[in-house]
């Protein structure tokens, strides 16, 4: 059952814009998406994000790119948060592509994402405190699910790598195959930001860890490879900050997320 804010949020949105919608896209837990007619009949995604820490800024990102490379905020409401968008049709995700295939177009749009950037982005390293100042509370209140060694690896990159970091640029904290989307446009189109400043190594964490473009050590090591070879990203610091984030993100409430342990284990060194 939809809650009455997010039906109020809707009426707005429908008034402010003047819409027509359809039934919202099936979506996880982070926002509600639904298709929607301007009225000269183009074709919209209005998107009414739920409260997330790490979605604060999507408005002010997707404003920041103006299309290049990723959909196009056509509005922004303030006040509830919506999001009049762009969209992409057909709509199909990257990760429906041959796996080498895709990474080829992830490698495409990465320099053209990584945009000199300042405020209001949280810097990576506001963001790596913050990682630190709970991931060991976190990892005991779990049970110690998976070993010390891996905690212990992802507090080392969090505390040393902030304060060496190259040019600071608009890194998508959660770009993966499922977030690239065909389109008219351009053939591909990046949504859904997480917006973090920093530096470019960081950008290849969340390409590294997903499980879109295949599952194992040799896949996790192929992309981690082919990402630092093609962008000139220094591997190390690459493959540190992908475990950091890795293991930071692997707790969702009281669950643990095996894919993701799997991938700090297969990069731990």
């Amino acid at each position: 059952m939809r809650r009455p804010e997010i039906d109020a949020a809707i009426e707005r949105a429908v008034e402010r814009w003047s819409l027509r919608v359809g039934e919202p896209y099936p979506s996880g837990s982070a926002s509600l998406v639904m298709p929607a007619l301007l009225p000269d009949g183009e074709p919209a995604v209005i998107k009414l994000p739920f409260p997330d820490r790490e979605s604060r800024h999507e408005a002010a990102a997707l404003r920041h790119w103006n299309g290049e490379g990723a959909v196009r905020l056509l509005d922004h409401d303030p006040v509830t948060g919506a999001l009049l968008l762009e969209r992409c049709e057909p709509g199909s995700p990257l990760a429906d592509v041959e796996p080498d295939a895709a990474l080829d177009v992830l490698i495409g749009l990465l320099p053209r994402l990584w945009q000199p950037a300042g405020a209001p982005f949280t810097p990576l390293a506001d963001e790596a405190a913050w990682w630190d100042s709970h991931l060991e509370q976190e990892w005991d209140a779990a049970g110690r699910p998976f070993p010390r060694r891996l905690i212990d690896a992802a507090l080392d990159a969090l505390r040393s790598l902030p304060g060496s970091q190259g040019e600071p640029v608009l890194l998508h904290q959660d770009l993966h195959a499922g977030n690239v989307l065909r389109a008219r446009r351009e053939p591909w189109l990046v949504i859904d930001p997480k917006p973090l400043v920093g530096e470019r190594e960081f950008g290849a964490a969340s390409i590294v860890r997903g499980t879109e473009l295949g599952h194992s050590r040799a896949h996790v090591l192929r992309r981690l490879d082919r990402l630092c070879a093609a962008l000139d990203l220094d591997r190390e610091r690459a493959r540190a900050w992908t475990v950091a984030q890795t293991v930071a993100w692997s707790f969702d409430g009281a669950r643990v997320l095996p894919t993701h342990v799997d991938v700090a284990r297969w990069l731990y060194r």
